[in-house]
């Protein structure tokens, strides 16, 4: 019998050879993250059509249990130390040959019926990738809460533009047809993803059925800044890439804005020049207009609500406008987010 636990590049091959040929391969990246990866497994062990699901675990490189919990759940677990996280997912997705791969994080639970409703979902032949907006965890504290409120609140099925790489779903037609993920990107890569997607002519659809739970949210506003200071600059090189819309051109226009606005306050209060008071009120104008566009379609929020969302604007625009200028590694954001260290 072929172990569940396979090495180096080649284990795709391996892997693939070994495929049951299911029609449906849910790919699981993970680094040292054993627990969650293990409430990850059970969920979707849990899910009814599971046995039409073949999951794949790429390891980069773990010390502490993941691989083994990974192959105890009955998964197949590649051990591909010191790639990228698209990387890992897209030689992890080239280890079967099913028509649909699902991308799902370790700190991810999905729904019970998460499985049932991505097939139906694919069902309709011009989908070519589903997902949904993550779901804040059950014990979220106010920093969690109001980072949640970035996300649009879904209540339909929609079009969409972009899809979290972590509740995700694509059609492998359509993924081979782009080149799956770009393994050169840090992150933002499901966005880029998604514009490839979009400028080949493809459908994404965001479906609210599609739950997943994820519990990585930054819990303090020190590992929010940290996220986002890793995070800004692949964002401002994604967007930049095309296609680009009147909905992107914040992403680029804003953080470089609050940066020279940032570089004015401090020069200003260096020098005693008037300026700094103009550059204080362009980064509180931007932070607010986020703060309120975090309310918009959220009923019953408090003072509390208000101020949470004002606080966590701020350091958002302030970690994405200092990341053009300096970069967090992946190891300090999940640092500061008080996980175990990864490269």
């Amino acid at each position: 019998m072929t172990s569940p636990i396979v090495r180096g590049r080649a284990a795709a091959t391996e892997a693939r050879k070994n495929a049951t040929g299911k029609e449906f391969t849910l790919v699981i990246p993970v680094r040292n993250d054993a627990a969650r990866l293990r409430s990850c497994l059970e969920a979707i062990a849990g899910n009814a059509g599971s046995e039409r699901v073949t999951v794949i675990v790429a390891d980069n490189g773990s010390t502490d249990q993941s691989a083994t919990i990974g192959a105890a759940a009955g998964a197949t677990v590649l051990m591909l130390p010191g790639h990228r996280v698209g990387e890992l997912r897209n030689i992890a997705a080239n280890a079967t040959a099913s028509s649909l791969i699902g991308f799902v994080d370790a700190d991810h639970i999905v729904d019970s019926d998460w499985i049932g409703v991505a097939l139906d979902i694919f069902n309709d032949p011009d989908v070519a990738a589903a997902g949904a907006p993550y779901s804040q965890a059950p014990n979220a504290n106010w920093v969690q809460r109001a980072y949640d409120r970035f996300r649009p609140a879904l209540t339909r099925r929609k079009p969409a533009e972009w899809l979290g790489s972590g509740n995700l779903v694509v059609r492998r037609e359509a993924f081979e047809r782009v080149r799956g993920f770009d393994g050169s990107l840090e992150s933002c890569e499901d966005v880029d993803l998604c514009n490839r997607l979009r400028a080949a002519g493809y459908r994404l659809i965001a479906d609210p059925r599609l739950r997943s739970v994820h519990f990585g949210d930054p819990s303090t506003l020190r590992a929010l800044f940290f996220g986002e200071l890793w995070r800004g600059r692949d964002n401002i090189k994604v967007t930049l890439r095309g296609p680009l819309t009147m909905r992107a051109l914040p992403s680029i226009i804003v953080p470089v804005v609050n940066l020279v606005a940032l570089l004015m306050a401090a020069a200003g209060i260096l020098t005693g020049f008037r300026t700094a008071g103009f550059a204080v009120l362009i980064l509180a104008t931007f932070t607010a207009i986020r703060a309120v566009r975090m309310g918009i379609g959220r009923s019953r929020l408090t003072w509390s609500d208000v101020v949470a969302n004002f606080a966590v604007a701020a350091v958002y625009e302030f970690g994405r406008a200092l990341s053009l200028v300096a970069r967090a590694t992946h190891r300090a954001r999940r640092e500061t987010a008080g996980e175990r260290a990864v490269a």
